[in-house]
């Protein structure tokens, strides 16, 4: 998201997204840095170890900004990566806020004539001056993660995806960049990455399968996120168990692990079972057909389902559930559901271990019911 051009040469790029930050930051510099000079590029890194190191960091950046170049002409600074601008403790520090202050009052001033100064930054805590004055004194872009909790954040993704593959000459089937999304998730600098390996996989092939995906994608973090999903749909309690436990270990959030692949499981299923139910809509035709079918219904019968961000039903995650909502009784999806809210609230307002909050609420959406109570409840 950019906003409105200034008349300014000063620029910030900042958001959670940080291969889209550097990405576009890289640019900027490339875009205002005079060519085959190579004074004419002065990049300082904004690591900071502590507060101290700010101090040292801002000063750089300050007589950086303030000597001209020694051979005249124009001259870009960039402050890159600078991780002390967020709420942190070395964001919070008097020492910190004082260092940036006096790169505020430099900037306010405005550049000597030929200079450009670039900020980047991953982290920015928006309440501070600094922020707030950026967006007066500064063309500023902001590069933030999809949120992988929205339900059309795979559409926003795989419109990302398109683009880059376009890009390469790649394209693929509608089956294929859904699940190279659902592996892959949200980073930017990983979802390159991968695309540029299923590009050299492919070789002189140009539309990728979704075999191909399955063949060369390793599943991310986010797509681990995933796996807990579809294990969860397949009714696979040890292996449900053993994803989550796994990432609890590797420091995730349990809210988060409940919020983007618990709820949005259990919702699809009974989504999906709804529609098998009521309108005879099931997993067993193909995508094309399944999505044709869904596209077709009334809008007050989809008014509830997932949505892309352009509009239109998210059909892929239906589609997913579609073929293993036979495993659940309905009755047994309303009660998860009814589950996954306890646990939330357990998570959030209680002091239990959220291994055991977890482990308690997957055993009870899958754990098997009598035959009979089962056939009552179909």
């Amino acid at each position: 998201m950019a906003a409105a051009k200034k008349p300014t040469s000063i620029y910030a790029v900042i958001g959670t997204d940080e291969g889209r930050v550097a990405e576009t930051a890289l640019a900027l510099a490339r875009k205002f840095a005079p060519p085959d000079d190579d004074f004419g590029l002065e990049v300082i890194s904004g690591q900071a170890d502590n507060s101290d190191h700010v101090t040292q960091i801002i000063r750089s950046t300050i007589e950086s900004i303030q000597t001209l170049p020694f051979f005249g002409g124009d001259k870009v600074v960039w402050l890159q990566g600078a991780n002390f601008l967020g709420d942190s403790v070395t964001g919070r520090s008097e020492t910190t806020l004082d260092a940036v202050s006096a790169l505020q009052e430099i900037l306010e001033a405005g550049l000597p004539p030929g200079v450009t100064f670039i900020l980047s930054a991953s982290e920015i805590d928006k309440r501070r001056s600094f922020y707030k004055k950026l967006g007066s004194i500064a063309t500023v872009e902001i590069h933030d993660r999809i949120d992988i909790n929205k339900d059309d954040w795979q559409g926003q993704v795989a419109t990302m995806v398109s683009g880059w593959a376009r890009e390469l000459g790649l394209s693929f089937d509608g089956e294929a960049i859904d699940e190279f999304v659902q592996r892959v998730g949200v980073d930017t600098r990983q979802l390159r990455n991968e695309l540029e390996k299923l590009s050299l996989y492919l070789g002189d092939r140009r539309r990728a399968t979704l075999a191909d995906v399955e063949a060369i994608i390793a599943a991310t973090h986010t797509g681990v996120v995933f796996e807990i999903g579809r294990s969860l749909a397949q009714r696979d309690l040890p292996r449900t168990i053993h994803l989550i436990e796994q990432q609890l270990g590797k420091g995730e959030q349990a809210v988060g692990l409940l919020l983007a692949a618990i709820v949005p499981t259990v919702r699809n299923l009974l989504q999906a079972r709804d529609l098998r139910e009521r309108h005879n809509i099931s997993g067993s035709q193909n995508y094309r057909g399944f999505e044709g079918a869904v596209n077709r219904l009334p809008a007050h019968e989809t008014a509830h389902l997932p949505k892309k961000k352009e509009g239109g039903v998210n059909v892929w995650g239906l589609y997913l559930a579609a073929q293993q909502c036979g495993k659940f009784a309905a009755a047994e999806l309303r009660d998860a559901l009814e589950a996954c809210l306890e646990a939330n609230l357990r998570l959030v307002t209680t002091g239990l271990e959220p291994r055991l909050v977890l482990s308690q609420l997957v055993t009870r959406i899958l754990a098997r019911q009598p035959k009979q109570a089962r056939n009552r409840a179909a």
